[in-house]
């Protein structure tokens, strides 16, 4: 442990051996916590570095929000979960604390819903022997004009956004809108790389080998949201969304494995806890804090800190959530969400429980057919494993 000096030195001494020199120490800082053998934690909601103080004894429990298993992992998922495995090391094997680690894999989401969809579509056409290469040269180009007419309308909205924001003097829209606006120019830019293949290809010979094969490749991007747009309400099979979170979960603990991260000592996974979410959001408007509205459920903010609840705890948000941008409230609601606004009381009511529409995975429940929202999950799992 790191030991804090006062600036002063204590008196000379002397080994055992005269001809070694006199060492005169520094004095500790006996006053220090970290000094007195104490580990500190910034706590989030002081804003202060405190003592860490297990609840009993030695043993810590601690819950990790996982990966929403939708694509592969990337360099921030590294950089994440070693922060947390380096976190974890120190606190087992140099501070002896038992630690019952526990991750939740988020294996039912929009993004991955969408995905698995798209990839099933693309499947499927590329198994289709009614679809030639002059129907797909057609189905492709079709596509690319949809996708490019989509990303102008994006960048549209999002520059009257930020225009709005500087010229209301908002500095944190017009930050987020920035922000908004520089991933949108990276996406583009995608979008004109795919556009370049899929032309390349489409002005290939239909004699040509793998020219079917290769077209496919090229306008896969823009050709998975045109069948998803089209056709994604007709994807109902339960496994083509299980067994793509599965993939992906699989690979997410094998790069885990690769960089040296010690596996959970409990990995939990949503789907396994529908029956306890749903128990859980019945409890939450049983207390009248949550409303029904169309098949699913959303917490009342105004109820909620009506009950002197605070809201959120983390990072305060103000009276109703007034602090919430729209762009968080999309970001937590899901792209299969849209629409929604008009069932909620209040525009940053979050969803418990989403109505699942079709070519949407659904569990049965008093509320409907749906499946959980995104911010109820770790709550019941976390709270299933570490009480």
């Amino acid at each position: 442990m790191s030991l804090s000096g006062t600036g002063n030195f204590c008196q000379p001494t002397s080994c055992c051996d005269s001809n070694r020199h006199p060492w005169q120490s520094p004095e500790i800082n006996t006053s220090d916590p970290i000094a007195a053998g104490q580990l500190l934690m910034r706590n989030t909601l002081t804003g202060q570095k405190e003592p860490f103080v297990p609840m009993k004894d030695r043993h810590v429990r601690w819950y990790t929000c996982g990966p929403t298993v939708y694509d592969s992992s990337h360099v921030g998922h590294a950089r994440t979960y070693l922060s947390f495995d380096i976190m974890r090391r120190i606190m087992t094997d140099y501070l002896h604390y038992n630690v019952l680690y526990q991750i939740n894999t988020t294996d039912i989401d929009d993004k991955i819903i969408l995905r698995a969809r798209q990839n099933e579509l693309l499947r499927q056409l590329e198994v289709d022997s009614s679809v030639g290469y002059e129907k797909l040269v057609e189905l492709a180009n079709e596509a690319l004009e949809e996708a490019k007419a989509k990303s102008d309308e994006k960048k549209a909205a999002i520059e009257a956004a930020l225009e709005e924001a500087t010229a209301k003097k908002d500095s944190r829209a017009r930050t987020e809108q920035e922000g908004l606006l520089e991933n949108h120019l990276v996406k583009r830019k995608n979008l004109d790389k795919d556009e370049e293949n899929t032309l390349k290809a489409c002005s290939a010979s239909p004699d040509q080998k793998d020219a079917r094969a290769n077209l496919l490749e090229a306008a896969k991007s823009v050709l998975a949201e045109k069948l998803d747009r089209e056709k994604g309400h007709l994807v109902t099979d339960h496994s083509v969304f299980n067994a793509h979170a599965r993939r992906y979960e699989r690979e997410f603990m094998e790069d885990m494995r690769a960089l040296g991260i010690r596996e959970p000592d409990v990995l939990t996974r949503v789907t396994e806890y529908v029956p306890q979410i749903i128990a859980f959001v019945e409890k939450i408007i049983g207390k009248g804090l949550a409303y029904k509205s169309n098949g699913s459920v959303y917490l009342s903010l105004d109820a909620f800190q009506a009950a002197g609840h605070n809201y959120r705890k983390l990072n305060p948000a103000g009276p109703g959530g007034e602090a919430t941008s729209a762009a968080e409230m999309a970001e937590g609601e899901g792209a299969l969400g849209g629409g929604e606004s008009s069932e909620k009381r209040n525009p940053n009511d979050f969803a418990l429980w989403k109505a699942s529409k079709a070519g949407e995975p659904a569990w049965d429940s008093s509320f409907g057919p749906g499946r959980p929202g995104w911010h109820i999950e770790c709550s019941v799992v976390a709270g299933d494993i570490l009480g």
